[in-house]
């Protein structure tokens, strides 16, 4: 497909996880040819599924969507190629499998390295030092290679060799403390992962201005990027609040840190449900207001009750002093209409708000659909036809989309190793009788 803006820009994936794994999806919608290398022996944890390559049956219909939510809750035969942790991250991508702990198979690495625009990897710290592989030998490949490494807590340091996951880079950067209802214990809060999308995002365009510097000097360049630093930009106030006041910020539920500066009340209502969070379908709408003059259409759409009227609440100040009363009254107010019914009021008054969906009612929701945000994508193993988020790029002048759907373990080795390599259908039965090409797990495993 010509006129991407990556075209012609090939990547060496050696990433896992959702850090490594959302940051070449992002650079192959971008049109970059992305070859994720892949080994039968060694299962890459939360990458192609959570648990592991082969999915008790009982499992994947007990499991949450994320993590065992198989088609048809069927993990089938070769769970690895429909799992939806997989499906959402490897479409645009070629799959090829090599055992880079051989010889060998780093020899071909290298091979595939001089004739790459970039490899990028975010294994701890060890993993490469363990395989052989450095800036200094990609650069004997490759002398302008670009070489980008992405570990949790960087290369050097006292947390370098720290194994670590995005829920844990939560809590070591301040998050987890930030997160929850006001006063309660961090142990209550579920553990979460924009940590790995905020790193993936951040290693995407780190490539792309390394190529971009490349094109202008002729020089690769070797990046180190620390997950845990580019998780601390989330949190920047609490800590330049600490810095400057010597406060230590801690959970404030859904309220707003800027109550002080107008933005109260701030938080999550509920509303008229079918059900309840026992059976979950409570439902619940976000609202903000965000200066006094949404305060005020926030008070004509509620029909300006009395309690609203009071003096104090028409500043900013006063409003901030008052959360607690605003919570209790706005709960009992929007406890009575649907949650789209309200939303629509609100925002044809021009307060924020916004009802708390669930993923059946995102997927039904007349913008989403609109949208095209998710789209029919066809499965491996006759699975068939289910949706999956689109590209997050739309570029008028280009053409995107999906080029390819995920791609099955192994599915490339063909290209890779005959196409690209030039090798022999002798040289390639040795190659898979040695267990470097595949397109299944080992049964070992």
């Amino acid at each position: 497909m010509a006129n991407q803006p990556l075209e012609g820009i090939r990547i060496l994936d050696l990433g896992g996880v959702w850090a490594g794994t959302f940051s070449t999806v992002l650079l192959a919608d971008l049109g970059a040819e992305v070859l994720k290398q892949e080994n039968q022996f060694v299962w890459q944890p939360s990458t192609r599924a959570v648990p592991g390559p082969r999915i008790p049956k009982a499992m994947a219909e007990a499991g949450a969507g994320w993590v065992t939510g198989l088609p048809n809750s069927d993990p089938g035969e070769s769970p690895w190629n429909y799992h939806p942790m997989f499906v959402s991250l490897y479409r645009n991508k070629r799959s090829f499998t090599l055992d880079i702990r051989q010889p060998e198979g780093k020899e071909i690495l290298g091979r595939l390295a001089a004739m790459s625009d970039a490899v990028l990897e975010n294994s701890a710290v060890g993993t490469m030092e363990k395989l052989g592989i450095s800036y200094e030998w990609l650069r004997e490949q490759r002398d302008d290679i670009i070489f980008l490494r992405a570990p949790g807590y960087g290369i050097t340091g006292e947390y370098a060799t720290a194994r670590t996951m995005g829920a844990h880079l939560e809590g070591t950067m301040g998050h987890q403390i930030l997160r929850g209802y006001l006063g309660s214990d961090p142990n209550s809060n579920s553990g979460i992962f924009a940590a790995d999308y905020i790193a993936a995002a951040q290693i995407a365009l780190a490539i792309m201005m390394a190529i971009w510097h490349r094109n202008n000097t002729g020089k690769g360049q070797f990046i180190e990027m620390a997950q845990a630093e580019n998780a601390a930009a989330m949190f920047a106030q609490a800590y330049m609040n600490y810095s400057l006041t010597g406060e230590v910020e801690n959970a404030i539920g859904n309220r707003s840190i800027y109550a002080s500066d107008g933005q109260a009340p701030s938080g999550v209502y509920p509303c008229l449900s079918p059900g309840g969070a026992d059976t979950g379908d409570d439902r619940w709408i976000a609202i903000t207001v965000t200066s006094n003059p949404t305060w005020e259409a926030l008070r004509t759409v509620m029909g300006d009750p009395e309690w609203a009227q009071a003096p104090e609440l028409a500043t900013a100040a006063g409003r901030a002093a008052a959360q607690d009363l605003l919570d209790e009254k706005l709960a009992d107010w929007t406890a009575g209409f649907e949650d789209e019914d309200l939303f629509a009021r609100l925002q044809a008054a021009g307060v924020a708000a916004a009802p708390v969906l669930e993923a059946s009612r995102v997927l039904d929701d007349p913008h989403v659909q609109a949208r095209n945000l998710y789209i029919p994508q066809e499965l491996q193993d006759d699975i068939g036809v289910h949706r999956y988020p689109r590209p997050v790029y739309d570029f008028p002048e280009s053409e995107g989309g999906i080029r390819r759907p995920p791609v099955a373990f192994g599915q490339d080795n063909d290209y890779v190793y005959r196409e690209l390599l030039g090798m022999s259908d002798e040289e390639c039965a040795r190659l898979e009788a040695e267990g470097h090409i595949a397109t299944s797990f080992s049964e070992t495993l």
